[in-house]
């Protein structure tokens, strides 16, 4: 596939970020204001929780997913919300219709199918996919959409299972600015931060970086407490250290202790997942002709750490594949015991998935 130019974001222009407005959730729009029919394509972990903020917040909603067992559920669980047979009864009722999907290639299959968006598209609907997508393909899609009298806003989203359970997604959106400002009602009542990064494309390209970062973070870490342990540190008071020096992360801060020294190796947010947004980032160099040697042998090692475990395999699996070819347990003497003093346990954020 040539994604040379296909993979290039549109004119740069500043992040236009609005963070979370208080009075957007304590204060419902006015009962004058017609709100637009909405749709929800793909109602999983993380789908679920957001229609339910929609439903709150007012919205009629028309919803779908392969499980079709879910869609009867949230239909009686939730107002005015209707579960449909197929992504085209979602479109033919809606205005605005949004994707929570795996990635950009099942966009294009519910885009493009027999039952698809596009078979039963309103000119001028438009379509807001949060699923974490292939930046070339989106552009597919918008043009596609184009083609057919509608439009595409990208709103892939940071913050995972407890951010679409507690409305505290961070949604990084690519669109044109008019676009934009039409889904923005949506996106305040499921998120607390709405960056707009430039033109279609835009969102899903910072979202595949971002998670790219977050997975070479993940493993450089890992392998730092592989060998601090080796040397006879407690890897329990090396992450307090990080977690308040110069080393700190957000995986240091929200998955060490919480998902790892306990030996849960529990978060929702899968390995293939990461793995697949570390190539569309890596795919994003290529075309862009900036070579990323750190971050391409790192893309090696998490596709040998996704080679050794289940497709279904929890994120948290890298740390216990880095465990493996070092022949180092990262486990605490705290852990075993189970002694924890208070001081550190205060110090010690609420686990958080990956996202």
């Amino acid at each position: 596939m040539n994604t040379t130019s296909a993979s290039k974001a549109p004119a740069r222009k500043s992040a236009k970020t609005v963070t979370r407005r208080a009075s957007a959730r304590k204060n419902p729009s006015p009962p004058s204001i017609v709100k637009p029919a909405v749709g929800f394509i793909g109602l999983g972990v993380m789908g679920r929780p957001m229609t339910g903020h929609l439903a709150k917040a007012g919205y009629a909603l028309t919803v779908y997913d392969v499980d079709a067992k879910i869609p009867r559920a949230l239909a009686k669980a939730l107002p005015d919300t209707t579960a449909a047979r197929s992504p085209a009864e979602v479109a033919a009722a809606s205005d605005i219709i949004i994707t929570m999907l795996p990635n950009g290639e099942v966009v294009q299959q519910v885009l493009n199918g027999d039952d698809g968006i596009l078979a039963g598209l309103r000119r001028g609907s438009l379509l807001l996919d949060t699923s974490s997508s292939e930046p070339w393909l989106t552009q597919r899609s918008h043009e596609q959409l184009q083609a057919a009298g509608a439009s595409l806003v990208d709103a892939p989203v940071s913050g995972a299972q407890w951010g679409a359970e507690a409305a505290e997604l961070v949604f990084m959106v690519g669109g044109g600015d008019a676009d934009v400002e039409r889904v923005r009602p949506l996106l305040d009542r499921m998120g607390r931060a709405v960056f707009h990064l430039g033109g279609v494309g835009a969102g899903h390209a910072m979202k595949c970086l971002n998670n790219m970062i977050t997975a070479m973070n993940l493993m450089v870490l890992s392998e730092g407490l592989a060998i601090g342990t080796r040397h006879g540190l407690d890897p329990a008071a090396m992450v307090d250290v990080l977690n308040v020096s110069t080393g700190m992360s957000w995986v240091g801060q929200t998955h060490i202790h919480q998902r790892v020294l306990n030996r849960k190796f529990d978060d929702p947010f899968k390995l293939a997942l990461m793995l697949k947004d570390v190539g569309i980032g890596m795919e994003l160099a290529r075309g862009n002709d900036v070579p990323a040697p750190l971050s391409g042998t790192g893309h090696q090692l998490w596709r040998a750490a996704a080679k050794a475990n289940q497709p279904d395999a929890s994120v948290s699996e890298l740390v216990r594949w880095v465990e493996s070819i070092t022949g180092v347990e990262i486990r605490s003497p705290e852990a075993k015991t189970e002694t924890a003093t208070p001081a550190r346990r205060g110090a010690r954020k609420q686990a958080a998935p990956a996202a």
